[in-house]
């Protein structure tokens, strides 16, 4: 039985990328009139919107892309050789098998999601496109199954408004990172006041909306969590795919994609 709303919001969640991962639908919305509909936009023409170039699209195994991101943390993350990536809510693997091909042979990637479709189909993905320094763990971002100070950068697109605790999440990510460590997360934040109404609507909450944090409230959490020079960079052009998770519904006037930037205090070895 569930008993509050935060174990309402995780089931909610859950069961929607339960479905996408065993469907094969894609985008963050999925209103009649957009990602469930016949003509939906594939996920590659959805992740070109987002950023990422035609080689990326092509160097990962097909089903890895589902066209769930709302930005490209990689276009931020400045990954180097022989790193060790986390990433936040990983679902096919798509962002991880594009860091994996940055850090090489010497580097390691984690993914990390709490929906067990989506951690076969990763694992799946990872035997057919032979990502040998790739793994895939099922967990909660919450409570990541990651060691403490282990990880150089953290990536996550489109997962951590999905929380129902996000300052739990990024006390979880400044635990696991390296002094020196980094966040490299594409997500999506309030610009305004989300109505009460859009709040209370599981489908937008799973669906990447009623769950953003509002700009400020972000950069209080990273400040006080612990991250040096946190920042969120809010784009504005996302309006416009945004509206296309719940046309018509008005969603695009309080919420955007962001870039959000932060550094665990510290050295890095070597």
């Amino acid at each position: 039985m569930i008993r509050n709303k935060s174990e309402q919001i995780r089931e909610s969640v859950r069961k929607r990328y339960a479905g996408i991962a065993v469907s094969g639908k894609s985008g963050c919305g999925c209103s009649p009139a957009s990602c469930c509909s016949a003509k939906a936009p594939t996920a590659k023409a959805l992740s070109a919107k987002l950023g990422y170039s035609k080689k990326e699209l092509e160097a990962v195994p097909e089903d890895a892309n589902m066209g769930l991101g709302c930005g490209n943390p990689q276009a931020i993350a400045a990954l180097k050789k022989g790193e060790v990536v986390l990433d936040l809510g990983a679902g096919g693997g798509f962002d991880c098998f594009l860091a994996a091909r940055q850090v090489g042979p010497r580097g390691r990637v984690i993914g990390v999601d709490m929906t067990p479709e989506m951690v076969a189909k990763a694992r799946e993905n990872a035997r057919k496109g032979r990502f040998k320094n790739v793994e895939f763990r099922l967990g909660e971002i919450e409570h990541l199954p990651v060691a403490d100070s282990s990880v150089d950068v953290i990536l996550s697109n489109c997962v951590i408004n999905l929380s129902p605790d996000k300052e739990q999440v990024y006390r979880e990510a400044y635990r696991v990172l390296r002094p020196g460590g980094r966040l490299a997360i594409s997500d999506v934040v309030a610009i305004k006041p989300i109505p009460a109404a859009v709040k209370r609507d599981f489908e937008k909450h799973s669906g990447c909306v009623s769950g953003a944090l509002e700009v400020r409230r972000l950069q209080r959490i990273l400040q006080s969590v612990g991250f040096r020079g946190g920042c969120v960079n809010v784009k504005e052009a996302s309006k416009e795919y945004i509206w296309d998770w719940f046309p018509g519904s008005g969603v695009e006037q309080f919420v955007r994609s962001a870039e959000v930037r932060g550094e665990k205090p510290g050295k890095t070895e070597g």
